[in-house]
């Protein structure tokens, strides 16, 4: 019996015939063998979990202001204390860490889907495509991305924050575009492409349906990694003033602050300087795991 490659069977001992589990549940059971990539996504959604629901269990709110508590420490009424406002310092971390989070997830989605996008094109089209493709991704690599994101981002306002994730996304996604259109050229030659061509299939559907879907592992994995770079940009840059305006609040926003009394009242600084260090390193972990599992052998040679 000849089988596909989509029907591929193995013959065990005793006949009986079973289909080869998908890249799927492979790479997925890999990455839960790991010790890191448990470890990374079991602390990543308790973070998430910590972000979105511990507000439903406190009774403060980030807006809320206890005037007869100002720069209290820890205590059974305020469990990370209180700021100089008195607002409660537990909830505005949580409100500082579901917006770092969603500013991270959002931004490395764009930005990585403008790698997949740029990328492939420019490895399938090459000639003038690629030329202008490349050139626009030479500019903006040499830019000073901070710089710009400092002028630009204030001029938007509180309110105006999907506007700063674009912004922060279109700054992450050069590096990985160059990488996409060199697996994008050699997937081009693929016999699976060829023979799409040669049946008159339009060059867009053939990118969208067999190039980048031949790319996941990499976009996957590139993804995950841009969500901790994309938290720190927006912290390093809310730090200054640049990033998340306020009355909002994130990581950086809120490091600011309690940097200016971290040495008299540590529970202003560290409780939330610790969440940024977990989150990110979690991420990081799931990232280096998902890397293992699409591609063992880099395991082995490292």
């Amino acid at each position: 019996m000849t089988l596909s490659d989509e029907e591929l069977a193995e013959e065990l001992t005793d006949g009986t015939a079973y289909r080869a589990p998908s890249r799927l549940r492979v790479v997925t059971g890999r990455f839960f063998r790991s010790t890191q990539g448990r470890i990374g996504f079991a602390v990543l959604a308790l973070m998430f979990l910590l972000a979105f629901a511990g507000p439903l269990v406190n009774r403060w709110s980030y807006t809320d202001k206890d005037l007869t508590a100002f720069m209290r420490p820890p205590s059974a009424d305020h469990w990370f204390g209180t700021l100089q406002t008195g607002s409660d310092v537990f909830a505005v971390t949580l409100r500082g860490m579901q917006k770092s989070l969603i500013v991270g997830l959002l931004a490395a989605l764009v930005s990585t889907a403008l790698a997949a996008v740029v990328g492939a094109f420019a490895g399938y089209f090459r000639g003038w495509t690629e030329r202008s493709l490349t050139w626009l991704t030479d500019l903006l690599l040499v830019l000073p991305a901070f710089l710009i994101l400092a002028i630009i981002s204030p001029l938007f306002g509180s309110g105006q924050w999907v506007v700063f994730v674009i912004m922060l996304a279109l700054f992450l996604w050069m590096v990985t575009s160059k990488i996409v259109r060199g697996m994008a050229i050699s997937v081009k030659e693929r016999e699976f492409v060829q023979a799409a061509r040669y049946m008159g299939v339009p060059p867009v559907r053939i990118i969208f349906r067999h190039v980048i879907p031949n790319l996941s592992s990499l976009l996957i994995v590139d993804a995950t990694l841009n969500v901790s770079a994309a938290i720190l940009t927006e912290t390093s840059l809310s730090y200054f003033g640049f990033g998340i305006q306020p009355p909002d609040v994130s990581f950086g926003t809120l490091i600011a602050d309690g940097s200016r009394t971290a040495v008299y009242a540590p529970w202003t600084f560290w409780f939330v300087a610790g969440l940024l260090v977990v989150t990110v390193l979690a991420v990081n972990l799931m990232g280096d795991a998902l890397r293992d599992a699409f591609d063992p052998s880099a395991k082995r040679s490292r």
